[in-house]
This record gives C-alpha cells, sequence and structure tokens, in this order.
C-alpha cells in the first residue's frame, strides 16, 4: 500500500517486501533492554498528515505550523540554518535550502522525493552497502514501512558553512516514525547536519524505528549532531552508521533525553586509511527509563583512529547503560582508539552499566578504555550552599559541569536546549 500510494519503482517494492519477510521471521533481540510490551499489532505504521509538502512556511496548515512554531523551527531557520526539513508523522511537510547552495550543486531533499527525482542515485546507496536490508530486526521492518526523511549530497570540495537541519515530530497516537536519513558526502566535501526529534505523551505505546546510512568519502567531513526527546511512551529503536573512506571525518554528537526504551549506538566504519570517528553522547534516564546507548568504531583500514567519550545521569530509578564496541581487523595496523564512559548517579535507586567490548585482531594497536561511575558529591553541594546557592541550584550546577564536554560540541541554540532539558528533568530533586 505504502509503496502504491507513493508511486515508487519496482526495485523499492522489491526490497520493501523483502524487508517485511525477514522481519516477520526474525525473533526479536534479547540481549538488551526487555522489549516485551512492544506489541507490533498495536503499532500503525503509516500516518499520513494529510498535507502536501512545501518550501513556504506559510503554505503549511496552521495545526502543523503551530506545534513546529512553538519547538522555533522557522526562527532557527532564520537565524541560524542553510536548509530546513520537517517531517510530521509519515510525511515531510515542509522542504527548503538556501538558493546558494543551489547553485553549488548540493542536494537537500524529502527522501520520498529523491527516489522519484534521482532513482539511481538512490538505488545505489539506499540499504545496500551501508545498512543492508538483513541487518537486524528493526532495520527489516524499517526497510518494509519507511517513510520520510532527508536525503542530502554535497559536491566534491563544496563546504557547507551552516548547517542543515531535519525535525521529526511524531503526533499520532500509538504511532509509529520509519525515516530515512541517506547522506552521501562527496571528496573533500563538508557538512554538519542537525537532527531534532520529539513527540506528545500517550498512554499507548508508540515506536521509532528510524535509519541513517551515511557515505563520507575521501578527505570530506561530517558532522552529525542529534537530539532527541521522544516522550516516555515511545521505544526508540534506531540505526545509525557512517563508511568512512580515506583521511576523512566522521563526528556523532547525540544527546537522548526522552523515550521509554532507547537502543542507539551510532557506528563508523573506518575502511579507507587515515579515517577518523568521534563519537560524543548524553544519556538521561528518569523513572521508567531504560537508555541503552553507545557507539560502534570498526577499524577496517590501517592508521584510522577512533574516540568514544560517552556521559550518562540516572534519577528516580532510572536505568543508563552505554554499550559499545570498537573492533580492530588484523590488517588494520597502526590504528589509535579511545573510549571514556562517565557514569552519574542522582539518587540511591538510579542504575549506570558500562558493557564495553574491544575485539582487537593485531598487535600494531594504541587501546585506552577508561570507565567511572560516581554520585553527586555532598561536599561539593555543602560548599555550594555555603555560598548562598540552593540545593536544587547546586546540583544543576554540578550537572551541567559534567555535561560540558559534550554541550560545547553543539551549536549554541541547540546547547541551551539541550541544558534546559536537562535542568527540567532534575528539577525538584
Amino acid at each position: 500500500m505504502i509503496s502504491k500510494m507513493k508511486n515508487e519503482p519496482e526495485w523499492m517494492l522489491e526490497k520493501r517486501l523483502k524487508g517485511l519477510q525477514l522481519f516477520q521471521s526474525t525473533p526479536v533481540p534479547t540481549w538488551g533492554p526487555d522489549l516485551k510490551e512492544l506489541d507490533f499489532d498495536k503499532i500503525v505504521f503509516f500516518v499520513d498528515p494529510n498535507t502536501t509538502e512545501t518550501d513556504n512556511w506559510e503554505n503549511v496548515p496552521d495545526e502543523i505550523k503551530k506545534t513546529f512554531d512553538r519547538l522555533g523551527i522557522p526562527e532557527a531557520e532564520k537565524k541560524a540554518l542553510a536548509g530546513v526539513g520537517a517531517q510530521y508523522d509519515s510525511s515531510v511537510v515542509y522542504h527548503n535550502i538556501e538558493k546558494s547552495l543551489k547553485e553549488k550543486g548540493v542536494i537537500f531533499e524529502n527522501m520520498d522525493v529523491a527516489v522519484q527525482k534521482y532513482p539511481d542515485l538512490i538505488k545505489r546507496y539506499f540499504m545496500t552497502s551501508c545498512v543492508p536490508v538483513n541487518d537486524h530486526k528493526f532495520i527489516m521492518l524499517h526497510a518494509a514501512v519507511w517513510s520520510g526523511g532527508t536525503f542530502i549530497y554535497v559536491p566534491k570540495d563544496v563546504k557547507v558553512e551552516l548547517p542543515l537541519q531535519a525535525y521529526f515530530r511524531m503526533n499520532a497516537q500509538k504511532g509509529g516514525q520509519f525515516e530515512h536519513t541517506l547522506i552521501i558526502l562527496d571528496e573533500g566535501a563538508e557538512l554538519h547536519y542537525i537532527e531534532g526529534c520529539s513527540s506528545p505523551r500517550y498512554q499507548q505505546n508508540s515506536l521509532h524505528a528510524g535509519c541513517v546510512e551515511i557515505f563520507v568519502k575521501e578527505g570530506a567531513t561530517m558532522r552529525y549532531s542529534s537530539i532527541e526527546n521522544w516522550s516516555k511512551n515511545v521505544y526508540n529503536l534506531n540505526t545509525k552508521r557512517a563508511l568512512v573512506d580515506k583521511d576523512a571525518t566522521m563526528i556523532w554528537v547525540s544527546g537522548n533525553m526522552g523515550s521509554k526504551t532507547t537502543m542507539l549506538y551510532p557506528c563508523s566504519i573506518l575502511r579507507g586509511e587515515g579515517a577518523r570517528s568521534d563519537s560524543l553522547g548524553i544519556a538521561f534516564a528518569g523513572a521508567g527509563q531504560y537508555q541503552d546507548v553507545g557507539a560502534k568504531a570498526i577499524h577496517v583500514a590501517p592508521h584510522t583512529k577512533s574516540t568514544i567519550h560517552s556521559k550518562s545521569i540516572s534519577k528516580n530509578g532510572g536505568i543508563a547503560s552505554y554499550r559499545g564496541l570498537v573492533k580492530i581487523m588484523p590488517q588494520a595496523k597502526g590504528c589509535t582508539t579511545s573510549v571514556i564512559c562517565d557514569g552519574l548517579l542522582l539518587d540511591e535507586k538510579s542504575v549506570s552499566n558500562t558493557i564495553p567490548e574491544l575485539k582487537i585482531s593485531n598487535n600494531d594497536v594504541d587501546a585506552a578504555h577508561e570507565a567511572k561511575v560516581g554520585k553527586i558529591s555532598e561536599e561539593a553541594i555543602f560548599y555550594l550552599q555555603s555560598r548562598g546557592i540552593s540545593e536544587e541550584a547546586a546540583i544543576q550546577m554540578i550537572v551541567s559541569g559534567f555535561i560540558d564536554p559534550i554541550i560545547r560540541e553543539l551549536p549554541l541554540e541547540y546547547a541551551v536546549e539541550l541544558n534546559k532539558l536537562i535542568e527540567m528533568e532534575i528539577e525538584g530533586m
């Protein structure tokens, strides 16, 4: 039905049918958080907001426009962005890019539109070598029912100076959102892409199972910043992966605030000599939340480098787990990797776990791993209170200092937003 409604080519329908067949025959994974309450029969896999895409904000329906106005999307576009896409449930409702970038050959399209306009390019890259259809159960489902998302192509040596942004809003009750993001940076290109996600709170569970595929060609630099603030009834089972070529750089910056359960591990496959990956992430787990997040770096080529820096905060019985993988192949000589995991517990009943895995298959490697979990020092709170600062404000100051290395990597507007979200979460302690 989805494929027919979108008038997709035959190869895309075949990919959807293959994904559905694999999904139906593959069991739900049991190695992470408990997913028993996720009932696929109760999820609405496609929710049409009943509007057409536009590049004029005034043409967006009022009800949808009010939602994005409250989130500050049009204002952000005016001040600090080179292009914006906005998706409401299963469809993109707004998409726009600066004229100067179009003239340089930059493509920034709704993924559904890109399938129609650039079929050969999409067929070559869409769920083939980066995230194949048979990768895992939720990717199989994604392949079957994906809708919307973003396609970006940046030509050789073009540097996009201002960020491009997409914002995904899941508004329907019991809804599922399965947007697909495909980004291709040609040789020597540079791009910063920002992704924001949110949803209102309902009693029934919802599901987000998006997919991000990034191709970073020789000498290119890609920065992917993401702030996900799903409501606490959402299962956030997202997949993000990049293929990084010779002397190219991939930077992941992630903030995970909401959801009932998150399983998210951005991955860089360093397949070109001299490739580099940096992953920085912050996760907050409150009452009833399980944040199972981390990062992966696969060193395929020699003289590649990866850093992973993960921070988590747990409060009111929340569970925050770092789950990561660094794999260095036998031929990947002269590689360097560093993994740092820091957990902060705000009370006695919360949990912080560290589950790192380093698989190193040669001896010419420089590898380091460090993990720390601790509570807020009573002495630090007492010192700040002796300076006339309230206990709540003192805790907020300590938490702000703890997350500062991640926050400073975000653009100013988003750093302020993430700080504000965390302040709201720890209010009333």
